[in-house]
């Protein structure tokens, strides 16, 4: 659908997409009051052209190796579309998934179903917990840091933390923990932010959460090689030899311990103290959330020195611009609260735009 779009140029067509729409809210925040008609319909109505629009465009993008691991997916679907045996030796619900899609569809059909699973989760969610504010939610979401990434590149887990998300959205138990063990069937990693998820569940107390997050870092910087070692051993799935493997500078240039990825972590727990201790916010769920945050984000910190340490941060990632947004959209907490999230809107964003468009231009 999108073939006259340069390959080299697709991703960046994307982000001064999601720049123009985020400079459009920050002109519409600062005339018009949350509540206002013209606003509601403008949340309606955007919120809808940019599901849409970014369900098609993740969806219907050519298949090419200018999206990595696109085609290892495809390599997989190939041969289950010429009769392979199912493979259920890892992420058994993803393959079996696959497998299905392979005997009734395309492959360009089968990477769009896979977009509506990673989109359509996000979509819902923030609809379920926002309404007419989901519009704001939704757009930090796909400003985030590794939304690109993790719908193209990194499929599977893209599509798990979606349909985690969607899970913590829910009030019955039965759903919520379906939908967790379907997360963790589609991509095992999801552990990490399942177990801090129950964790926090039942025992959501932020104070003590934020000092485990602080204590993270000394942690790391003292301990962090001996920590990569055992957490490799609890966990049986091949993909913990990123924590043990000799760290391969030339494969992989976010290795060390990363300053600028902590510090975009720390917005989200900056953001999140702010909310809770300065303002007194006081929302169950958003204690969960929260707390959940913290907890994931502090394992990779843990193993921040790690091969590949990014595809850990993005289990705490994933939720970054709900720990954001969630308050601001549920109660008045600052001062011309509404006019000012078009520009914590626009700064969330600026980090995006910046590593993934400006950098990769230098």
């Amino acid at each position: 659908m999108f073939d006259l779009i340069p390959l080299k140029s697709y991703a960046d067509v994307y982000y001064c997409f999601l720049l123009f729409v985020t400079l459009i809210l920050l002109m519409y925040s600062k005339k018009e009051s949350l509540e206002s008609s013209i606003n509601v319909t403008f949340f309606k109505l955007g919120g809808i052209l940019l599901f849409i629009s970014t369900l098609l465009y993740i969806g219907f993008r050519p298949i090419s190796g200018t999206f990595v691991d696109m085609m290892t997916y495809n390599k997989r679907y190939v041969y289950y579309q010429s009769g392979g045996e199912l493979k259920l030796n890892r992420d058994p619900l993803f393959q079996t998934f696959t497998y299905l899609c392979s005997k009734i569809m395309s492959n360009n059909w089968y990477f769009f179903t896979c977009g509506c699973l990673y989109v359509v989760p996000l979509w819902w969610a923030c609809k379920r917990w926002f309404k007419e504010g989901a519009f704001l939610a939704f757009l930090m979401l796909l400003g985030s840091f590794s939304f690109w990434a993790y719908g193209t590149n990194g499929i599977r887990n893209g599509i798990a933390t979606s349909i985690f998300m969607l899970a913590i959205s829910f009030d019955r138990k039965v759903i919520i923990y379906g939908l967790l063990y379907v997360s963790y069937s589609f991509h095992s990693s999801m552990a990490i932010p399942i177990l801090a998820y129950l964790l926090a569940l039942y025992f959501a107390n932020p104070k003590y959460f934020l000092s485990f997050w602080f204590l993270s870092i000394p942690i790391s910087l003292v301990f962090g090689g001996v920590l990569q070692g055992l957490f490799a051993t609890m966990f049986e799935d091949d993909r913990t030899s990123y924590l043990t493997g000799e760290v391969d500078e030339s494969q992989f240039s976010s290795t060390g311990f990363r300053w600028d990825f902590l510090l975009y972590s720390a917005s989200a727990v900056y953001a999140g103290w702010y909310y809770i201790f300065k303002r007194n916010y006081s929302d169950k769920m958003y204690n969960i959330i929260y707390c959940t945050y913290l907890v994931a984000n502090a394992f990779w910190i843990m193993v921040i020195k790690a091969n590949f340490s990014n595809r850990f941060a993005y289990l705490s990632w994933f939720m970054m611009a709900i720990v954001i947004v969630y308050p601001l959209l549920k109660k008045y907490i600052i001062n011309d609260q509404y006019k000012n999230m078009g520009f914590i809107a626009l700064a969330y964003y600026a980090f995006t735009f910046i590593m993934n468009f400006i950098l990769n231009k230098i």
